[in-house]
């Protein structure tokens, strides 16, 4: 009788726990070891008096083809943001918005003047053209890669358009203000924006790895937290074999699946093409008085000046199960590592939107939480995706899983989990 072959998975956060279901649904004897406390890596809910705050600013795209293939979107009770944005800059505000999905702000996209009609028209052109797009072939194109800025300049937009919501609103995605990410990002997302709205579970997007720790263990998976991986070891002549070192155990295995964070997977498997360099944003979150409206119908501020904020997100009044009766929960993020205090961003955050709302005060706004994230985002320059690791990179029956063998969101977190999961299934039955 054929020995049922044993693979462990380090890191339960997206990538780890997608590997972990597909490698258990193979027959796999699989174990996934996770060192902190909870699964989820970099998405998780902290919940404190009746608060719900998210690790940062985080949304899922349900139209994402991962998202769709790895979760039950019902199941999680979904609260979307409305399409476009609200932009703001002292003493003005004003709506961008995609009339079609969201009628009520069609006369105030039509008559905004922060944006001309010449790029609103080159807008809807740009949508077609990404709309006719296959989303898992966009970064594989064999046309050169630029930035977001060339993409756009070499369709005629503005410098007003770019300025006044490119900027910001690639800013809060791309954590990159200055728009020298690659542009199959920012097509990437454009198109996904076209088919879906930004949304947030209704307890937070914690549910999003609760659910997929769920479909690991139902598939036969086992789960142990507090348990961190410290040492993969390559054994047998031929390399056919790994040992695992973690807290207080080792294990022998037929495959190991490493989706760690970047840093410590260069660690674990000397892989010098998976990428450190980090973009970091601060998230700070705030408590205002039940009823205090920001009269964004459900979206984001962004802030079209330089300074301050990126984005201001009115969070419980589009999801009301964020705040508890009796109060709001907005946020603001902050691109870049601040080195200002909590105090003191809370007064920035403060000034700007009084600076937005000039007859209103906002004396009663009080910080409930700060999120000051160092590796938020690995970098994304043009031809990014030619540098990073493949699954099979590290010697031996080793695999990596993580956003960093894709590009940096949910959908290639877990679509980067099902492709380990591949890739050792298929060498081992190889080898069998």
């Amino acid at each position: 009788m054929t020995q049922t072959p044993r693979a462990v998975v380090a890191g339960g956060g997206l990538a780890g726990l997608v590997a972990a279901r597909h490698l258990a649904g193979a027959g796999l004897d699989v174990t996934l070891l996770e060192r902190s406390e909870n699964v989820g890596g970099r998405v998780w809910t902290q919940e404190h008096r009746g608060f719900r705050f998210d690790r940062g600013f985080q949304v899922l795209f349900p139209s994402y083809p991962a998202v769709q293939r790895e979760l039950d979107l019902e199941r999680l009770d979904l609260r979307r943001f409305a399409p476009g944005a609200c932009l703001a800059r002292p003493g003005r505000r004003s709506t961008l918005s995609d009339p079609i999905r969201d009628p009520r702000a069609l006369f105030a996209t039509l008559s905004n003047t922060d944006v001309s009609t010449g790029d609103k028209l080159r807008v809807a052109r740009l949508a077609v053209e990404l709309a006719r797009r296959d989303p898992e072939t966009i970064f594989d194109r064999s046309e050169p890669d630029t930035t977001i800025e060339e993409f756009l300049r070499d369709r005629g937009f503005s410098d007003r358009f770019i300025h006044n919501f490119v900027a910001p609103f690639y800013g809060g995605i791309t954590l990159d203000r200055s728009l020298s990410t690659s542009s199959r990002v920012f097509e990437h997302t454009f198109r996904t924006l076209l088919t879906s709205r930004a949304a947030v579970p209704a307890t937070g997007m914690a549910a999003v790895p609760a659910q997929l720790a769920q479909h690991a263990r139902d598939a036969g998976a086992s789960i142990r937290l507090e348990t961190e991986v410290t040492d993969v070891s390559v054994e047998g002549a031929n390399g056919e074999s790994a040992t695992v070192t973690a807290t207080e155990s080792e294990y022998d295995v037929d495959a190991v699946v490493v989706a760690t964070d970047p840093p410590a997977a260069r660690g674990l498997t000397g892989v010098e093409s998976i990428p450190t360099d980090a973009r970091a944003c601060v998230t700070q979150y705030y408590e205002l008085p039940a009823g205090t409206d920001l009269e964004s119908g459900g979206k984001l501020l962004l802030n079209t000046a330089d300074e301050g904020p990126n984005q201001i997100v009115p969070h419980s009044a589009v999801a009301p199960e964020y705040a508890p009766d009796g109060a709001e929960l907005i946020s603001a993020t902050y691109l870049g590592e601040r080195e200002e205090s909590d105090a003191e961003l809370e007064t920035i955050t403060r000034e700007t939107l009084e600076s937005w709302y000039p007859d209103r005060q906002f004396d009663a706004l009080e910080t409930r939480r700060t999120d000051r994230i160092e590796f938020a985002q690995f970098a994304q320059p043009p031809g990014f995706r030619d540098r990073l690791p493949d699954p099979r990179d590290p010697d031996g029956p080793v695999y990596l899983a993580g956003d960093y063998t894709q590009w940096s969101s949910i959908q290639g977190a877990m679509k980067s989990g099902r492709l380990a999961a591949k890739a050792a299934v298929d060498d081992l039955r190889s080898r069998r």
